[in-house]
Protein backbone atom coordinates (compact mmCIF):
# COMPACT_ATOMS: atom_id res chain seq x y z
CA UNK A 1 0.00 0.00 0.00
CA UNK A 2 1.61 3.04 -1.05
CA UNK A 3 0.98 6.64 0.65
CA UNK A 4 1.45 9.48 -1.96
CA UNK A 5 1.35 13.42 -0.87
CA UNK A 6 -1.49 14.04 -3.61
CA UNK A 7 -3.95 11.56 -2.59
CA UNK A 8 -6.70 12.96 -1.22
CA UNK A 9 -10.48 11.74 -0.59
CA UNK A 10 -13.50 13.91 -0.61
CA UNK A 11 -17.66 13.56 -0.84
CA UNK A 12 -20.59 15.66 -0.68
CA UNK A 13 -24.44 14.19 -0.58
CA UNK A 14 -27.11 16.42 -2.81
CA UNK A 15 -30.85 15.78 -1.57
CA UNK A 16 -32.48 15.36 -5.10
CA UNK A 17 -35.39 15.32 -3.78
CA UNK A 18 -35.32 18.88 -2.07
CA UNK A 19 -33.04 19.99 -4.77
CA UNK A 20 -30.68 20.95 -1.84
CA UNK A 21 -27.17 20.19 0.02
CA UNK A 22 -27.95 17.24 2.27
CA UNK A 23 -26.58 19.66 5.52
CA UNK A 24 -26.19 17.28 8.61
CA UNK A 25 -25.49 13.90 7.60
CA UNK A 26 -23.58 11.59 9.06
CA UNK A 27 -20.74 9.15 7.15
CA UNK A 28 -18.91 6.84 8.31
CA UNK A 29 -15.12 6.34 6.71
CA UNK A 30 -14.12 2.85 6.95
CA UNK A 31 -10.27 0.91 5.14
CA UNK A 32 -11.39 -2.55 4.17
CA UNK A 33 -8.53 -4.99 4.15
CA UNK A 34 -7.66 -7.95 6.80
CA UNK A 35 -9.79 -9.71 9.26
CA UNK A 36 -12.53 -7.17 9.12
CA UNK A 37 -12.76 -3.44 8.32
CA UNK A 38 -11.35 -0.49 10.62
CA UNK A 39 -13.20 2.44 11.19
CA UNK A 40 -11.26 5.63 10.43
CA UNK A 41 -13.26 8.70 11.14
CA UNK A 42 -17.11 9.52 11.33
CA UNK A 43 -17.74 12.83 9.98
CA UNK A 44 -20.99 15.30 9.64
CA UNK A 45 -22.08 17.29 6.43
CA UNK A 46 -21.86 21.14 6.38
CA UNK A 47 -24.78 23.47 5.15
CA UNK A 48 -23.61 23.12 1.38
CA UNK A 49 -23.47 19.20 1.72
CA UNK A 50 -19.74 18.59 2.15
CA UNK A 51 -17.15 17.95 4.80
CA UNK A 52 -15.63 21.01 6.30
CA UNK A 53 -12.20 19.22 5.12
CA UNK A 54 -10.64 16.04 2.97
CA UNK A 55 -11.76 12.57 4.51
CA UNK A 56 -8.13 11.55 3.53
CA UNK A 57 -5.30 13.43 2.65
CA UNK A 58 -1.38 13.72 2.81
CA UNK A 59 0.42 11.17 4.97
CA UNK A 60 -3.50 9.92 5.99
CA UNK A 61 -3.79 8.72 2.59
CA UNK A 62 -2.99 5.18 1.37
CA UNK A 63 -4.32 3.08 -1.83
CA UNK A 64 -6.45 0.10 -0.94
CA UNK A 65 -10.32 -0.85 -0.48
CA UNK A 66 -12.34 1.92 2.06
CA UNK A 67 -15.90 1.88 2.48
CA UNK A 68 -17.86 5.06 2.97
CA UNK A 69 -21.44 4.55 4.55
CA UNK A 70 -23.71 6.93 4.54
CA UNK A 71 -26.41 7.46 6.98
CA UNK A 72 -29.36 8.50 5.48
CA UNK A 73 -31.93 7.54 7.32
CA UNK A 74 -31.16 9.55 9.85
CA UNK A 75 -31.23 12.38 7.63
CA UNK A 76 -34.43 11.44 5.25
CA UNK A 77 -36.69 10.81 8.75
CA UNK A 78 -35.53 14.45 9.83
CA UNK A 79 -36.33 16.38 6.40
CA UNK A 80 -38.90 13.95 4.83
CA UNK A 81 -42.45 13.79 5.98
CA UNK A 82 -44.70 10.73 5.47
CA UNK A 83 -41.79 8.08 4.58
CA UNK A 84 -42.64 4.28 5.14
CA UNK A 85 -41.71 2.31 8.42
CA UNK A 86 -39.44 0.85 7.78
CA UNK A 87 -37.39 2.97 5.17
CA UNK A 88 -36.61 1.78 1.99
CA UNK A 89 -32.93 3.33 2.37
CA UNK A 90 -31.30 3.80 5.65
CA UNK A 91 -27.55 3.13 5.56
CA UNK A 92 -26.06 3.26 2.08
CA UNK A 93 -22.63 1.73 2.07
CA UNK A 94 -20.34 2.31 -1.12
CA UNK A 95 -17.34 0.55 -0.81
CA UNK A 96 -14.53 1.61 -3.53
CA UNK A 97 -10.80 1.46 -3.87
CA UNK A 98 -8.43 4.00 -4.69
CA UNK A 99 -5.09 2.72 -6.72
CA UNK A 100 -3.41 5.98 -7.24
CA UNK A 101 -1.87 9.03 -4.95
CA UNK A 102 -4.77 11.28 -6.51
CA UNK A 103 -7.67 13.36 -6.08
CA UNK A 104 -11.27 11.01 -5.29
CA UNK A 105 -14.47 12.37 -5.00
CA UNK A 106 -17.50 10.39 -3.90
CA UNK A 107 -20.68 12.24 -4.53
CA UNK A 108 -23.81 10.58 -3.07
CA UNK A 109 -27.10 11.70 -4.64
CA UNK A 110 -29.77 10.83 -2.57
CA UNK A 111 -33.95 10.85 -2.50
CA UNK A 112 -36.28 8.63 0.03
CA UNK A 113 -35.92 6.06 -2.29
CA UNK A 114 -33.42 6.07 -4.62
CA UNK A 115 -29.48 6.93 -4.77
CA UNK A 116 -26.62 7.16 -7.13
CA UNK A 117 -23.02 7.82 -7.08
CA UNK A 118 -20.15 8.34 -9.40
CA UNK A 119 -16.06 8.51 -9.31
CA UNK A 120 -16.13 12.79 -9.20
CA UNK A 121 -13.75 15.13 -9.63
Amino acid sequence: MSQGDGGRLTTHVLDTASGKPAAGLKIALYRIGGKSPRKLKDVVTNEDGRCDAPLLQGKDFQTGQYELVFFAGDYLRGKHKKLPDPLFLDEIPIRFGMAEAKHYHVPLLISPFGYSTYRGS
